[in-house]
């Protein structure tokens, strides 16, 4: 959690406000990758990439 709060405090100091939707959309397609794995949804999920 100490990175986090770190990362964020960075985000806020040198202004990098446009970084926050990009590090979103990517921990949203992480966590829908791992939580699909061995899933029957993996093959549709595949077709996105």
């Amino acid at each position: 959690m100490s990175f986090l709060k770190e990362f964020w405090e960075f985000l806020i100091v040198r202004k990098k406000y446009w970084l926050i939707p990009i590090i979103l959309v990517l921990a949203l397609f992480g966590g829908l990758i791992v939580l699909s794995q061995g899933t029957a949804v993996a093959p549709f999920i595949y077709t996105l990439f």
